[in-house]
């Protein structure tokens, strides 16, 4: 899932769409809109150019409108004899979400074009709106063996809730606590998930350590540190937390002057920084670099010598192989976007949550009813069998001079 939840959309819309996504969307690193829906309009995003696809091998890949007539002639040719037929449900026609969802169905169908023997891609336009989702839904799963999507947070709330016809990999979180029926499976990001893999982390290097959660005013900031404290009580250690005032991205002086003060006359064993990457620096700048700082894929600054960032030197974060890993054999293996766009790393997150939702449905159609464990793009992905259940392990990683290094972590 890491969802700040889908970078350059218009965040009031977002907030309500894709409220369970991993990251903020004015942060780096974001892949959601903040819950909170009293924000501006952000500018939309420069076009993302995405590398070509491949020809498909042995498969056809057909699209569906989302009022498919129910006349013979309309309907989407037959898979091949003996493939199973996957559908893709992507509100590729919205002017708020449409990018982002071509951003997905680009990385679905880059890891089809490598691994897709066997299988037709049935690509399900299925608009914006929770009615016209869930009527998409029902076409889809008439005409096909399983259904990837929706990505509409509300959606995957009612289809939950509701009738799930065929195996169902949903691509965000109910978010309401809403119960998932046995066929049906979430892969979001998650920036909740992120957190509590950063709490075991932290506490598995200071099992009796005392924390400092430093957070903004953001709602997505504020849900980062209460995940991350949350977990940290399941280890029955103190932990205190600090609210930064944020103007226009960056902390006031006179709040990072208070923060020296506060730490000198009580120093933590270490950080969480439920902030941007700009903000921690800022942070470590004021405060030095000797005191340990754990973060998520929030506080990546991107890599590379032009992205060196020497006061983030020593951060351990949390990210996607993907985006830290880009030498890995798993990432490795797929084509990226044309163009490294670092201006919005929220859709290379979603290319590579496409690629590894591809995966993941091919290993359930292959194995149905089996347990899976993959070497994902977005991280160790695993499903239990019994209970049906999804699980992802991030990369835990070590910021030095804008590359990222391995650290061994207890996930």
């Amino acid at each position: 899932m890491l969802i700040k939840n889908l970078a350059g959309l218009a965040c009031a819309v977002a907030a309500t769409l894709l409220a369970g996504c991993s990251t903020p969307c004015d942060a780096p690193g974001g892949l959601c809109a903040p819950i909170d829906t009293n924000t501006r309009l952000a500018p939309p995003p420069p076009p993302v150019e995405l590398a070509p696809i491949p020809p498909q091998p042995e498969a056809v890949v057909t699209t569906s409108p989302i009022d498919m007539p129910d006349a013979p002639g309309d309907a989407a040719p037959p898979a091949a004899v003996g493939h199973t037929r996957i559908a893709l449900l992507l509100p590729l026609d919205s002017p708020t979400l449409g990018a982002p969802a071509e951003a997905l169905r680009a990385g679905f169908m880059a890891a089809y074009a490598r691994g897709g023997a066997g299988f037709t891609i049935d690509v399900v336009p299925s608009g914006d709106t929770v009615e016209a989702t869930l009527a998409a839904y029902r076409d889809a799963a008439a005409r096909n063996d399983m259904v990837v999507g929706p990505l509409l947070r509300p959606a995957v709330a009612a289809l939950a809730g509701g009738d799930v016809m065929k195996p169902t990999l949903a691509l965000n979180h109910p978010g309401d606590g809403t119960p998932l029926p046995p066929n049906m499976l979430t892969i979001g990001l998650s920036i909740e998930d992120e957190a509590r893999q950063v709490a075991n982390w932290a506490h598995a290097d200071f099992p009796a350590g005392r924390p400092l959660i430093l957070t903004g005013q953001e709602a997505w900031q504020r849900r980062l540190a209460d995940a991350f404290h949350d977990r940290w009580n399941t280890f029955a250690n103190a932990a205190y937390q600090v609210e930064l005032p944020v103007d226009d991205g960056r902390i006031s002086d006179a709040a990072l002057a208070d923060l020296k003060v506060r730490i000198d006359l009580d120093t933590p064993t270490f950080l969480f920084a439920a902030l941007g990457p700009e903000q921690l620096r800022q942070v470590r700048a004021a405060l030095g670099t000797s005191l340990p700082a754990y973060g998520t894929s929030s506080v990546n600054p991107g890599s590379g010598a032009g992205n060196s960032v020497a006061e983030l030197d020593g951060v351990r974060m949390l990210d996607l192989p993907w985006q830290v890993q880009p030498d890995s054999p798993a990432a490795m293996a797929y084509a990226r976007p044309a163009v490294a766009n670092r201006a919005a790393p929220d859709m290379d997150r979603l290319y590579a949550l496409g690629i590894d939702a591809y995966r993941v449905a091919r290993e359930m159609a292959q194995h149905p009813g089996q347990p899976v464990t993959l070497d994902g793009v977005t991280g160790q992905l695993r499903i239990q069998a019994q209970a049906p259940r999804f699980e992802r392990s991030e990369t835990p990683v070590v910021y030095r001079g804008g590359r990222f290094d391995v650290a061994p972590a207890t996930q």
